[in-house]
């Protein structure tokens, strides 16, 4: 059915939709500006907030004050860290500027002190202990994080079968914090392990197929470009969870990756089981491989290229907590 309109026919269903909501408008401008999913639903998460702090005011009606404002609770009643008023900040910056088209002045908000903490480190054996109480798929995770340096959510558990490389003994990251791709060695304690394990995969990969399932979740808009890659072997995810997720509108079925909190519980459990009083996340196999890199006399700019990071000064965080060789003995280790 049609309508005329000033003459033109237009469809009658593009007549009744509605305008995309703003945190709708937002989300489109994340993917548009290729920012990662983990990013727009911070962003979304903090405008929306950022809305019902000022009792749903539409941003457009608010400006500089209001932002200031806002900022200002989370450091002083929310007591939040600096990194958490800074995502916060960008994201009301961003919908301002790239969604709503609204230049913003300088904005005087108390800002979070930004604590100087170092990172907590594992030493072999207590990584070592902590391996010896994981098992099968949490295993290889953990030791390849360890091995690599990869960060937990955001690259460890979105590799795919195709990033790994086992003629070049190479693993890409693609997409990593700050969206850039890298490269990082393949230990060769591990390639014949994931050799296994990626067969296994394979075999429940091929099931769902026959049974006209079997898709991966593709970045951005690639599934409507590619209509057959999500079916594909090298789109799997290479730690892919158990069960499958379900897309109600389409039906259609596959497989996400293991969820992060999964792989929480399985580190926390293994590190009670272990004796460690530490307090090891996931990432810390990040940085103990870091630290155990420096302690065995690797570049620091080396070690900055492996882990991805921007800047040198955030590698060099490291030093202050490997085991120098040449450490400062106490006076009372002389008495």
């Amino acid at each position: 059915m049609e309508t005329a309109i000033n003459s033109k026919i237009y469809p009658i269903n593009a007549i009744q939709q509605k305008p995309p909501k703003l945190l709708d408008r937002l989300r489109e401008k994340c993917q548009m500006l290729h920012r990662s999913k983990a990013t727009a639903n911070a962003y979304a998460n903090y405008c929306r907030e950022f809305i019902l702090f000022h009792g749903k005011r539409h941003p457009q009606d608010m400006r500089e004050p209001e932002i200031e404002a806002y900022l200002t609770f989370l450091a002083v009643k929310r007591e939040v860290s600096a990194s958490t008023q800074n995502v916060a900040f960008n994201a009301i910056r961003f919908l301002y500027g790239e969604v709503l088209g609204i230049h913003l002045a300088k904005i005087d908000a108390l800002r979070a002190k930004r604590p100087k903490r170092l990172p907590v480190v594992m030493t072999v054996e207590e990584v070592a202990a902590v391996l010896d109480h994981l098992r099968g798929d949490y295993w290889l995770l953990c030791a390849l994080m360890y091995g690599t340096g990869l960060r937990h959510k955001v690259e460890a558990l979105n590799l795919r079968v195709k990033d790994i490389d086992f003629g070049q003994k190479q693993i890409v990251v693609r997409e990593g914090k700050g969206n850039k791709d890298r490269v990082v060695p393949l230990p060769d304690r591990l390639a014949e392990r994931l050799t296994r394990h990626l067969q296994r995969v394979k075999e429940v990969h091929d099931q769902d197929l026959r049974a006209g399932l079997g898709q991966a979740p593709l970045p951005g808009a690639l599934a409507r470009k590619y209509s057959s890659a999500p079916m594909q072997w090298g789109w799997q995810y290479v730690f892919p969870a158990t069960s499958r997720w379900i897309n109600p509108a389409r039906g259609e079925q596959g497989r996400h990756h293991l969820h992060e909190s999964a792989v929480q519980k399985a580190v926390a459990l293994a590190v009670r089981k272990a004796g460690i009083v530490k307090h090891v996340t996931p990432h810390t196999f990040r940085h103990s491989f870091a630290t155990h890199l420096l302690e065995n006399g690797e570049n620091v700019r080396t070690v900055q290229e492996l882990l991805g990071h921007k800047s040198l000064e955030t590698t060099m965080i490291y030093l202050h907590v490997m085991k120098k060789p040449n450490a400062v003995r106490s006076p009372i280790d002389r008495l």
